[in-house]
């Protein structure tokens, strides 16, 4: 009796310990450092290498993150729980991934991560704002922060606390097909639009340790900054290709802006899929290690692109122990599998298992990891709630992206001579015309990224406003709109139209699928021009993610208007047309004259643009009553 009292009572012991000790990890009073270490403490190799695992959705369940200990999930482009699902559909499908978490051994909740690049821009209803590439045309960093808060609170909405965004690139070359991603070729109006970053986790609270990630709680997320290092820089703006640069010009044109997101306390960096002098960056040792860790001191974590280490190899997947070994041995922290998760982790397990990867790397990966977790709360407040689902696609929103959208368009031609400019447009007209491919098309004026991965055409993808509508609200209830999207030319000057809006631009495209050799406007959008144009004074309105080739009609154009990709509020270009706001946006790339010009970028020896960079014409509100 006495000798089970004695083991019954050493077992009480030792149950007491583990619980006391179980509670410095999870006690938010402990410092950082020693709650990490403390649950470090405690982890197998298989709960660590979990960890460092983001699988899809669509392979999630509550069970596969209970028995694999998975540390991440992802949506990509286009994956919804269902189509048109409501915050409080999103919210669920989370928090039941998240349960299957919490209920292992240790509880480690796990992080979701979506790409929220210009709104929250998977999910229907969400606000859509302008794409970057309009943004940088603002030089409204203050704007770019508060889209960034207006983003977070979205995306908190449906319970979602990791936003791949913002893409960092400079893109120097608008074959790429990621140039409407990148602010500017000039890096240093992308360093400046990196104030999107504290309005997505919050303001650097003034005595953090540079490096360290922060996030300020549950209306805020975990930023990622995109894509280290030189992804707007490959040859010819081929997507994923070869940046040819020496080490200088990389640290001057495309890492500048990685200090400025360090600084900010950025949590994470996404790996661009692009080498760098033949060297693939997922498996680059000394600038993901030595550079991104060690030179500039980033503490969040690293991950991959979507199937990112796979890439390594070519053809991809051809050797994925050796793609494992060289990702994680480069200095990633997650890898973005995000199918086929057993074959990492069992790779993985196997080279940590035969010191082929020191257990040191690991450790390193899952501190980080956990760093993020811990900063950002997930640890207190694992499960989301609906408190913030009336943010989606809110008023407020709609507003601020309106405006973005008006401070984002660059007049580029006002008249054909300066005496006598088109713009501002009278709203009191008998008759005008609206017409164009892109002038009643919500998913055209969204773009790539837009509700699925390589956007949609239009106008039930989702709720917002086209160009047609806005023209309709904004002018005289005496004046006619007619809408032909293709007239011809007998019929344009048969009506005797007082003027005509003409909206045309680039189809949707996302990544590969946008990259271009000749950057034209989509047909049939060079046929309205001419037949419109040279029949009645027009304005033209390119809806494009970047610049195009318009200089063969640019004679017979009385006014044109860069809109880039304004997004789901398009009032915001009639607010500027018809003169109820001043144009001011100013261009953020180089406009060239011919594709053949390309790469051509502001300080080449060759630069002979058809607008330079800064660029934008200007117009004073107008009154009319």
């Amino acid at each position: 009796m006495v000798k089970f009292s004695m083991a019954a009572l050493m077992l009480l012991c030792w149950w007491s310990a583990t619980v006391t000790e179980a509670a410095k990890y999870k006690d938010p009073k402990q410092p950082l450092g020693r709650r990490i270490k403390d649950l470090m403490a405690r982890m197998t190799l298989e709960e660590k290498i979990g960890q460092m695992v983001q699988i899809e959705r669509q392979v999630a369940s509550a069970d596969v993150m209970k028995n694999y200990f998975i540390g991440s999930i992802l949506s990509g482009g286009g994956s919804v729980p269902a189509k048109r699902a409501s915050p409080e559909t999103w919210v669920s499908v989370v928090n039941g991934f998240q349960k299957g978490s919490l209920s292992t051994r240790l509880g480690i909740p796990m992080i979701y991560g979506i790409d929220a690049v210009h709104g929250h821009n998977n999910v229907y209803n969400a606000t859509i704002f302008p794409h970057n590439v309009g943004l940088g045309a603002t030089r409204d960093p203050e704007l770019v922060k508060k889209i960034g808060a207006a983003t977070a609170l979205e995306v908190r909405a449906t319970g979602i606390p990791y936003a791949f965004a913002p893409c960092i690139a400079v893109c120097r070359d608008p074959r790429w097909g990621r140039c409407y991603e990148s602010y500017s070729e000039d890096h240093r109006i992308v360093q400046a639009m990196t104030e999107i970053i504290p309005g997505l986790q919050g303001d650097l609270p003034a005595a953090s340790r540079k490096g360290v990630p922060f996030v300020g709680g549950k209306t805020k997320v975990a930023a990622c900054a995109k894509h280290y290092v030189g992804d707007g820089g490959t040859t010819r703006g081929i997507n994923e290709n070869n940046t040819v640069i020496d080490f200088n010009g990389l640290l001057k044109i495309h890492m500048p802006a990685y200090h400025d997101s360090i600084s900010k306390g950025v949590a994470t960096v996404m790996v661009s899929y692009s080498s760098w002098n033949g060297k693939k960056m997922h498996a680059n040792h000394d600038l993901i290690t030595g550079f991104l860790k060690n030179k500039l001191g980033f503490k969040g974590f690293v991950i991959s692109d979507w199937q990112g280490i796979d890439r390594i190899t070519s053809p991809p997947h051809a050797n994925y122990s050796y793609s494992v070994e060289a990702g994680v041995a480069a200095g990633i922290d997650m890898v973005m599998v995000p199918y086929n998760f057993t074959e990492f982790i069992d790779d993985l397990t196997f080279q940590v298992k035969n010191g082929i990867i020191p257990m040191a790397r690991i450790n390193d990966a899952v501190k980080r990891i956990l760093r993020v977790k811990f900063v950002m709360g997930l640890f207190e407040n694992p499960m989301a709630d609906l408190s913030l689902v009336n943010q989606l696609g809110s008023k407020e929103h709609r507003e601020l992206a309106r405006e973005a959208v008006r401070k984002s368009l660059v007049l580029l031609k006002n008249g054909k001579s300066a005496n006598n400019p088109l713009l501002p447009l009278p709203k009191k007209a008998r008759k005008i015309l609206v017409a164009g491919s892109h002038a009643d098309n919500l998913g055209y004026q969204c773009g790539g990224w837009t509700i699925e991965w390589q956007g949609l055409g239009g106008n039930d993808l989702t709720s917002g406003t086209t160009i047609l509508t806005a023209v309709k609200n904004s002018v005289e209830p005496g004046t006619q709109v007619v809408y032909n999207e293709n007239p011809d030319e007998e019929f344009v000057k048969s009506n005797k139209f007082s003027y005509a809006i003409v909206v045309v631009g680039e189809h949707p495209y996302a990544e590969t699928a946008g990259d271009s050799m000749n950057l034209t406007i989509a047909e049939p959008g060079p046929t309205a021009i001419t037949d419109v144009c040279s029949a009645v004074k027009c304005v033209v309105v390119v809806v494009s993610g970047r610049p195009v080739v318009i200089e063969p009609y640019l004679a017979k154009i009385d006014a044109i208007v860069a809109a880039w990709l304004p997004g789901t509020e398009g009032q915001g270009v009639t607010d500027v047309l018809f003169g109820d706001y001043g144009f001011s946006g100013k261009l953020a790339r180089t406009w060239f004259k011919t594709v053949e010009q390309l790469p051509m970028n502001v300080g080449d020896p060759h630069y002979d643009p058809l607008f330079p960079l800064g660029f934008g014409l200007t117009t004073k509100p107008t009154k009319q009553t």
